[in-house]
């Protein structure tokens, strides 16, 4: 297979696993991308008159046919590839040699990626406005159900179910709009940046494949995209570190108030697992995983902000390994958003009365209503009744 830098030189077949990595299998999911940038690319040669109405027809139709085919399993991008842009491009035969006219694979990998990142982020952001939804929901059954409020582990203040589960509820509509914010860098167009510095000679119209691909501006300058990269895929994974980091917290007080000791929910049986040797036991797999898990979505993140931390300027290999840590924290994300829904769907609190001592506060507040004493003086009295 000629590989697209392929000078005829013979190439180790050590170097090409190793260069290659795991790209031909993470790039599976950028396929409909990549052909959707490289129709606007080519759709843009034609317009400069640098490609004829053969030509482009016969790219446009051999794309199409390409992502149909990939999506219906009939090929798969294989090691020899190396990545999507080469296989996309070799199986489209002759009209695929005109098809890399004015581009890079730097600018192309940047195009698919953000064009990616752009559903990726919505379909995350609709999962966040779902749980939260649920947690209303959750509320809005348990409107009546007082829960303790706790500080420092310990019980504290009276609370209830709606406001347990409006606070979370709250807090998960603010990570969708964390997620949102994320558009602004990921709403650039790269393509015509080539391998960082332009294309000369070439009458590439930037605007036009901005316009294609619904890009919010063009990228300028040219030598800006490659500096770029990982900003985007870093704030993402920002914003999945707190999601998930307020998924996990929300699991952890589930797990908690599923003891006996406590005893102030059920689970639903299906969202839950059996012990191998103690037959009476239902155990909270799924929410000591999300708690877990969050560990996992800082790890991305850190990885992916390691990768470019001190890289020159201009395009590296180094940061064909931000894919990995990105796809695991997006797929990591949307399958705990999923599970979570449906464990928080089958939730039941139960209504049980409140220690007298979380109502000390509440007193010391009444004295101070009906006396007119200073809050110090009725904080001491009420503490000297509880010790009392």
């Amino acid at each position: 297979m000629t590989r697209l830098w392929d000078k005829g030189e013979p190439l180790d077949d050590r170097v090409l696993r190793y260069t290659a990595g795991e790209d031909h299998l993470l790039d599976a999911r950028l396929v409909p991308y990549d052909v959707r940038a490289s129709i606007a690319h080519a759709e843009m040669l034609h317009g400069a008159g640098l490609l004829s109405d053969e030509d482009f027809g016969a790219i446009r139709e051999g794309l199409q046919n390409l992502a149909a085919g990939h999506a219906a399993g009939k090929w798969r991008i294989e090691l020899a590839d190396e990545d999507v842009h080469t296989a996309l491009e070799l199986r489209l035969g002759d009209a695929g040699a005109r098809l890399h006219l004015g581009r890079s694979r730097n600018d192309q990998v940047v195009a698919a990626l953000r064009l990616y990142l752009r559903d990726e982020v919505e379909a995350l952001r609709e999962g966040t406005l779902e749980v939260a939804a649920v947690l209303e929901g959750l509320a809005e059954r348990e409107a009546a159900t007082p829960l303790p409020g706790y500080t420092h582990m310990q019980p504290a203040m009276p609370s209830s179910v709606p406001l347990w589960a409006g606070g979370f509820a709250s807090e998960l509509r603010d990570d969708a709009d964390g997620l949102a914010a994320a558009h602004r860098r990921l709403g650039k167009n790269p393509l015509g940046s080539a391998a960082g510095y332009g294309v000369p000679l070439l009458p590439l119209d930037r605007e036009a494949t901005r316009r294609s691909l619904e890009f919010d501006v063009v990228h300028e300058p040219v030598t800006a995209v490659q500096l770029s990269r990982g900003k985007a895929e870093a704030q993402v994974l920002f914003e999945i570190a707190l999601l998930m980091q307020d998924l996990g917290r929300l699991a952890a007080d589930l797990v908690l108030f599923n003891m006996k000791e406590l005893g102030f929910v059920t689970l639903r049986p299906e969202m839950t697992t059996g012990s191998s040797i103690m037959p009476q036991k239902r155990n909270p797999d799924v929410l000591e995983l999300v708690r877990g898990h969050t560990a996992t979505a800082q790890a991305c993140l850190v990885e992916a902000l390691g990768i470019t931390a001190k890289l020159p300027s201009g395009y590296h290999r180094d940061l064909q390994l931000l894919k990995a840590p990105l796809f695991r924290g997006i797929d990591l994300a949307r399958d705990t958003l999923a599970i979570m829904a449906a464990a928080l769907e089958g939730v039941r609190f139960h209504p049980g009365e409140l220690a007298p001592e979380l109502y000390a506060a509440e007193e010391a507040y009444r004295l101070v209503m009906e006396e007119g004493i200073p809050f110090r003086e009725a904080y001491r009295r009420v503490g000297e009744q509880f010790r009392r």
